[in-house]
């Protein structure tokens, strides 16, 4: 049965609280659930001259022109992760070397990596647009944005998460992209490849310093632990997989991966781990999706910025797209967030 909520035809217009002129919608043309379909069930929601669909970084530039040079109140996203954090950047760097209005950006959840939509409870595209077009969706929320060297994004990370990404796109090259997409291709990406490597691989070294104002270490529940750590000072140095970075709580498929990030304005969650045993990680894999897993190696921090340094290049990756291989890595608070629509916000209200 085809889903409803795809069918321009039973559309209506007439109902809407908020003006659909002042709305863009900027689709990724190469994500898989962008189709003519979907682009005729929009269509009957904005104005045609409003739906923007970018097939590579040119033409996100000349959109991006576009919609600040229009001056659209909201921008909604279509595609992952990538996709919502490509546009933040094409935009706010437009908007700052225009001293324009930064428009609010709502997120519509057409590809793999969702995790900014999950966070939002982004659910059937259309049926979002239509719920925020008849005034049904609360007033946008700011969150913060991590800078990785110099780009901005939701999440970062290196270590353990890019490979598995870096496995995953090998595995999708290899084996055919429908045939290792989603959630089975990152399996076979851990069993084939990433897993293997880090059971038997040498460890990267690795430190990480603090350049920003205070950092605290965290404990179980979340709450700042122990003395603080001052500008300049390591945070921690030693064998680790990981070094990641969040203001929001998901990295995709419904993983609670930074479970105390957002809880504070101007911080990330920092996250690093050291050495936690293979078989300590799969079995706990429901307390890892919950962000309910603990482990003396697991080790988290608020901190502003901090600089990470590595004994060999390690792969990284940037709101869940693979950024290649580094020794060095930046991340830090954006000096600009973003007004974010949240669609869950009332139903969580409701339930409080």
């Amino acid at each position: 049965m085809s889903d409803p909520s795809y069918s321009g035809a039973n559309l209506a217009t007439t109902d809407f609280l908020r003006a659909p002129e002042n709305i863009a919608v900027l689709l990724n043309a190469n994500a898989k659930q962008v189709n003519l379909r979907l682009h005729t069930a929009l269509s009957s929601l904005v104005p045609a001259a409003n739906l923007f669909l970018s097939r590579d970084a040119a033409e996100a530039d000349e959109i991006a022109d576009t919609v600040v040079s229009r001056g659209y109140e909201t921008v909604f996203t279509g595609g992952g992760d990538g996709t919502f954090v490509s546009w933040v950047n094409h935009l706010l760097d437009r908007a700052e070397r225009r001293r324009a209005a930064v428009p609010k950006f709502g997120v519509l959840a057409l590809g793999t990596g969702n995790a900014v939509a999950e966070m939002v409870g982004a659910g059937r595209p259309v049926e979002d647009l239509r719920r925020y077009l008849r005034g049904e969706v609360p007033p946008a929320r700011r969150i913060d944005l991590v800078t990785c060297n110099g780009r901005r994004t939701p999440f970062a990370g290196a270590g353990i998460d890019a490979a598995v990404l870096e496995d995953y796109n090998w595995v999708r090259r290899s084996l055919g992209g429908r045939a290792a997409a989603g959630i089975k291709g990152y399996g076979l990406a851990i069993a084939l490849r990433s897993a293997p490597r880090q059971a038997f691989g040498r460890p990267v070294y690795t430190e990480v310093v603090n350049t920003g104002r205070r950092a605290w270490r965290l404990d179980a529940a979340g709450e700042r632990a122990g003395r603080p750590v001052e500008a300049g000072e390591l945070l921690y140095a030693g064998s680790c997989m990981l070094v990641a970075a969040s203001t929001v709580p998901y990295y995709g498929f419904g993983m609670r991966a930074f479970p105390f990030a957002g809880r504070r304005p101007g911080v990330l969650q920092l996250r690093i781990a050291t050495r936690i045993p293979l078989a300590s990680l799969f079995f706990r894999v429901p307390q890892i999706f919950s962000g309910e897993f603990s482990h003396p190696g697991l080790l988290d921090f608020e901190a502003e910025g901090v600089s990470v340094s590595f004994d060999r290049e390690v792969p990284f990756q940037v709101g869940g797209d693979s950024g290649g291989r580094r020794r060095e890595m930046s991340l830090g608070i954006a000096p600009r967030g973003v007004e974010l629509l949240d669609y869950a916000a009332r139903a969580r209200r409701l339930a409080a």
